[in-house]
């Protein structure tokens, strides 16, 4: 039988993100959803994956709204997004990458007389992917990899002494970088409770009023071009989940495929007669049928 591919999908935001992707797929095919979402899927090379890309444009809302729509849409294994992203912290520089552990969402909270009390949100990153991914940037020489929280919200980020500057300094302290996506994606995945997710950002500037300057000497591409290399070798690394075709609770020979009626015997050999006994569960039976 020919092997089946599997699936993961990758979401960006930007058209320079989506096209460092999609310079690294094959056999690309374009798939258009009913409500008019377009998808490039195709497939990585010496993986198992095929890889279906969306652009989904910007912002938490629209990210929410589509990612929950390429889960029943495409039913993808896992979830990349994949883009660029403002730097918060020194000693991460522009064209390196971050790996987000951890994704907060900063604009939650309560205006009081006595200032803004915070209300913070966060996601964590898939332990699988996660893994995968430290396994695959470890000794990354093009790039440096860092693994860290990063502080998502609906705004640019260009000022280093603003009042939201401030705040995710104060209150959101270990996050490295600032962008605008993935807390809805998180939020979408982990109400769906089913694809796991993972958050690939390129630095491109470093959330100060040199930003616009950044953009322009190029440094977007750049970002761009290195989170999707770091996508590139988390597939390379990461294996498919395990088909499962059993029931846990019945042993290995039961096919749940099936709704756990039929047994499957497939490569096996009997040297007798073989009687196969039907047990009819109604509410409240144990396993035994009692």
């Amino acid at each position: 039988m020919p092997e089946t591919k599997r699936t993961v999908a990758v979401l960006t935001a930007l058209s320079l993100e989506y096209d460092a992707v999609l310079t690294h797929l094959t056999d690309v095919e374009k798939l258009t959803h009913p409500r008019g979402t377009i998808a490039r899927r195709g497939q990585l090379p010496g993986t198992p994956w095929q890889v279906a890309l969306v652009n989904m444009g910007e912002g938490t809302l629209t990210a929410a709204t589509l990612t929950e729509r390429v889960l029943t849409w495409l039913d993808p294994e896992a979830v990349l997004l994949v883009g660029v992203a403002g730097g918060l912290k020194d000693d991460i520089e522009i064209g390196d990458v971050v790996i987000a552990t951890k994704v907060y969402a900063i604009h939650g909270g309560k205006q009081t007389p006595d200032g803004f009390q915070v209300r913070p949100e966060a996601w964590r990153a898939s332990h699988r992917l996660e893994q995968a991914a430290k396994e695959a940037l470890r000794g990354s020489t093009d790039f440096q990899a860092f693994f860290k929280p990063i502080a998502v919200g609906d705004v640019v980020l260009a000022d280093r002494e603003s009042e939201l500057a401030q705040l995710i300094h104060t209150h959101y302290n270990d996050a490295v970088a600032i962008e605008m996506e993935s807390s809805g994606v998180a939020h979408a995945l982990h109400l769906a409770g089913e694809a796991g997710a993972l958050i690939i950002r390129g630095i491109s500037d470093k959330a100060d009023p040199d930003k616009a300057e950044a953009d322009k000497a190029g440094s977007q591409p750049r970002a761009a071009a290195n989170a999707a290399a770091a996508a590139v070798a988390v597939l390379r690394e990461l294996d498919p989940k395990p088909a499962s075709t059993t029931d846990p609770r019945e042993g290995p020979f039961r096919d749940s495929t099936y709704g756990g009626d039929h047994l499957d015997f497939r490569g096996s050999t009997f040297n007798g007669s073989f009687v196969a006994k039907s047990v009819v569960h109604r509410p409240g039976d144990d396993d035994t049928g009692r």
